[in-house]
């Protein structure tokens, strides 16, 4: 076998940059209050509950189907996410793997417009949102940034070396949105645009899981943004981000 036996994408539970946009933008606000690096935001309450929640999930899983291997994105929330899932799990009777941390895992590098609004954007960058425009959101390279494609390349040598080191392994990967969509992109083959009309009817939840089966050979989709440790025995779906 020469790819992973298993590859699931977790997205972080939800941060407090999350709540601090949505809110800010809820209440038509330019500025959301945060200060510090992308790097270093934390997980929110409503975060840690899910990654928790998430801890439930992986106890529950049968012996194999745990993950073997274990890699997460340097930044503060994708870390917290697993540990925090894994001492619940562990709690639980069911110990998990250490996991590794790869930089190219990071999110999306937003460069100069790190942690803006759009509207602190407009204000600080109003040639900004033309070059968006004209440049469409998934070619278009924030001053200091990454474009999609950017993402790509970089996730593209992940992508190769897990399948080299970690062939029939069951490898699960705790990152950022991006990485989950950029993933099928490469994965799949998917166009941007392909991409774009998936993440319209179905976005990337913070906790979601996204599986591809490897054990074929190729990596085949088994399920996309999925979460069903957020509704499990509660009846609702009050831990899932709006």
């Amino acid at each position: 076998m020469d790819t992973v036996a298993e590859l699931t994408l977790i997205r972080h539970g939800q941060s407090l940059a999350n709540v601090a946009f949505a809110d800010a933008h809820a209440r038509g606000l330019a500025d959301h209050g945060l200060t510090g690096r992308d790097a270093d935001i934390e997980l929110s309450p409503l975060g840690r509950e899910q990654a928790t929640r998430l801890g439930h999930w992986l106890a529950a899983l049968p012996m194999r189907s745990r993950p073997d291997v274990v890699i997460c994105s340097p930044y503060l929330r994708a870390r917290q996410t697993w540990s925090r899932a894994a001492e619940t799990a562990a709690r639980l009777g069911v110990p998990c793997p250490t996991a590794a941390v790869d930089d190219r895992l990071c999110d999306r590098l937003m460069g100069d417009l790190e942690l803006l609004t759009p509207a602190m954007i407009a204000q600080r960058f109003p040639a900004e949102a033309a070059r968006l425009a004209a440049d469409g959101e998934f070619s278009y390279r924030p001053p200091g940034g990454e474009s999609f494609g950017d993402i790509a390349r970089r996730l593209a040598a992940v992508l190769a070396e897990l399948n080299s080191r970690h062939a029939g392994r069951r490898v699960l990967v705790v990152a950022h949105d991006a990485v989950v969509v950029v993933m099928r992109h490469l994965i799949e083959d998917l166009g941007f645009d392909e991409i774009a009309a998936i993440v319209a009817t179905t976005p990337v939840a913070n906790t979601s899981i996204t599986r591809y089966d490897g054990t074929s050979g190729t990596l085949t989709l088994t399920e996309f943004a999925t979460t069903p440790h957020l509704s499990s025995g509660t009846g609702n779906d009050a831990f899932i981000e709006k």
